[in-house]
């Protein structure tokens, strides 16, 4: 089948890429982790998403990784995987915590002794999600080398996913298409008398018809009041005739993910918000301008509160112009206010533009994916920018 993927190689390369950073940076072992919701730190290395159990991967200074899964995913990991050396551990079984009699898994002592390495630091890449008890087992496991540092290791390994390969953006490319045709489904089939989740449902079919793995995360539609939700779900409320409804819809293929924000508009009375979109336009296309190779972070920030100064719907601002796009719809860096980093082409952003407004409870989200390019961004979404009113 004729689709963009990640290569065997390319795993591999990223393992190898990592471990020349773990050298630098003195950590002789690093534990990249990952669940079923935040997969991501794990997947890049391997490839494996979970269910129920959470993952890890395992990796000293030289050497081949390797995968560690909970007690009941061998042939799930097995048929996923890109690394073929996988071990079996309690610390990663599902949250119920069964005790498994009698079965025989491997512990951290024993996967950490395989390594063949003496650690003195010990990162791990998934530093605020990993569980306690988690940690605290590996902790003990180490207690046999002295006196071992437990360090972060998020930005080792963000270090490296912050610029995306040419196959990475492939994927985003085919993963915003995904995301296009469902939102393209989803203005065409929208109606009053419908509820919310049944208009999440038909972007949730699309995505599956069209080859997406999953959604990017779980698909909001919120009508009337209640669009002043910046992080929400879908719920049970009927669409009325006179509602404006704001749709957030992303797709994820092969791990990576994708998002579109638009608002569609029935009957009338809407003008504060379909000025509010037009603001999110005018913003996103200043977004578009600044997101260039070389270019100070800060200055897409400033630009972006100039503008919403001039058009006036600043006070409906919650947040920064960007986030960063890549396995997960939201992940390091954030493009604020306070940002001092310089862009570099290939460095993927959400142009995230949440407008709300408390007092009258609506709101809007104007959404794309983005490239970082040579003297502009490419919008990987490429959705229109327009009044969509039924």
């Amino acid at each position: 089948m004729n689709r963009p993927y990640i290569p065997d190689a390319e795993f591999a390369e990223r393992a190898r890429r990592l471990q020349e950073i773990m050298k630098r940076e003195g950590v002789d072992i690093l534990l990249a982790y990952g669940n079923e919701a935040e997969p991501q730190y794990a997947r890049y290395l391997c490839d494996y998403w979970p269910s129920f159990e959470s993952t890890g991967v395992l990796l000293a200074q030289t050497g081949d990784p390797i995968l560690l899964i909970g007690p009941e995913s061998y042939t799930f990991a097995k048929d996923r995987s890109r690394i073929p050396t996988i071990r079996r551990l309690a610390a990663f079984r599902e949250s119920s915590d069964p005790e498994y009699p009698g079965e025989k898994l491997e512990t951290f002592a024993e996967v950490i002794a395989e390594l063949g390495v003496t650690p003195k630091t010990v990162a791990i890449a998934g530093y605020t999600l990993i569980p306690y008890t988690t940690r605290m087992e590996l902790q003990d496991s180490l207690r046999v080398y002295g006196d071992v540092q437990i360090v972060r290791g998020d930005e080792m390994e963000m270090e490296l996913r912050m610029i995306k390969s040419e196959n990475e953006i492939a994927c985003m490319r085919h993963a915003g298409r995904i995301t296009a045709m469902a939102m393209d489904d989803v203005i065409e089939k929208i109606q009053p008398g419908m509820t919310e989740l049944q208009v999440r449902g038909i972007a949730c079919e699309s995505i599956y018809r069209n080859g997406g793995e999953n959604e990017s995360y779980p698909i909001w539609v919120l009508s009337g009041k209640g669009g002043n939700q910046a992080i929400s779900r879908a719920r049970q409320k009927v669409i009325g005739k006179d509602d404006a409804v704001f749709l957030q819809i992303g797709a994820r293929y092969e791990g990576y993910a994708s998002t579109i924000g638009r608002t569609v508009f029935f009957g009338s009375g809407h003008e504060a918000l379909m000025g509010a979109v037009r603001a999110g336009y005018e913003a996103q296309a200043v977004i578009q301008s600044q997101l260039y190779d070389g270019n100070n972070a800060k200055n897409v920030a400033d630009v972006y509160y100039e503008t919403y100064q001039k058009n006036g719907y600043i006070d409906w601002l919650l947040y920064g112009p960007c986030h960063g796009n890549g396995l997960m719809e939201g992940e390091a860096p954030w493009i604020e206010r306070n940002s001092d980093y310089i862009l570099k082409e290939n460095m993927t952003f959400c142009a995230c533009i949440f407008m709300g407004n408390n007092k009258l409870e609506i709101g809007t989200r104007v959404e794309d994916t983005m490239r970082v390019g040579k003297t502009c961004a490419e919008i990987m979404t490429n959705y229109p920018k327009e009044i969509f009113r039924k």
